[in-house]
């Protein structure tokens, strides 16, 4: 079953799990699961933890390009970022990627919860799916293409907070 949380929520045992297939199967696997996270919700039928896993991916996407455009923007206006960071993640805009990898960002970690080469590979797979259901998700192509070039840059082994090294050489602030 695909799962979400990121390197801490394996650490702590909170990750997301969501699952498709049989509900007899789902609930004699469910104590096993419930070791491994805190959010453990059948899904459907065969195909549809997956699906589920590329909604998470696609919402994913969106807010990593808004918390690194934020981060850029911050900077370049000369705020205070850890400051400017305390009062946006209190409103609207608070998100699992703003209170987890924004702090590593400030601190130049690109250590991987989660390859960038991995989160190239389901957003590939959520245009194909897409694709094949007729489906345009302009959003997603685009975070995809920053992606590629966050590979571009030799960071496919990195975390998916290396999207701020692309973003910030784009924008000629490296």
């Amino acid at each position: 079953a695909p799962v979400s949380g990121g390197d801490v929520g394996a650490r702590n045992a909170t990750l997301s799990i969501m699952v498709g297939g049989d509900k007899g199967a789902f609930n004699a696997a469910k104590p096993i699961l419930k070791k491994l996270g805190k959010t453990i919700i059948l899904q459907g039928g065969p195909g549809a933890g997956q699906h589920t896993k590329m909604c998470n991916q696609i919402q994913i996407a969106g807010t990593m390009i808004g918390m690194v455009e934020a981060l850029i923007y911050g900077s370049k206006a000369g705020l205070d970022i850890e400051t400017m960071l305390k009062a946006i993640s209190g409103g609207a805009a608070s998100c699992w990627s703003l209170d987890n990898l924004a702090p590593r960002i400030l601190k130049g970690d690109m250590e991987p919860g989660f390859f960038v080469e991995h989160f190239v590979k389901d957003m590939g797979i959520a245009l194909t799916e897409a694709q094949r259901m007729h489906l345009s998700l302009p959003g997603l192509a685009l975070v995809h293409q920053l992606y590629l070039s966050v590979q571009a840059l030799g960071a496919g082994r990195q975390g998916t907070q290396a999207l701020y090294l692309a973003l910030q050489h784009m924008a000629a602030m490296d």
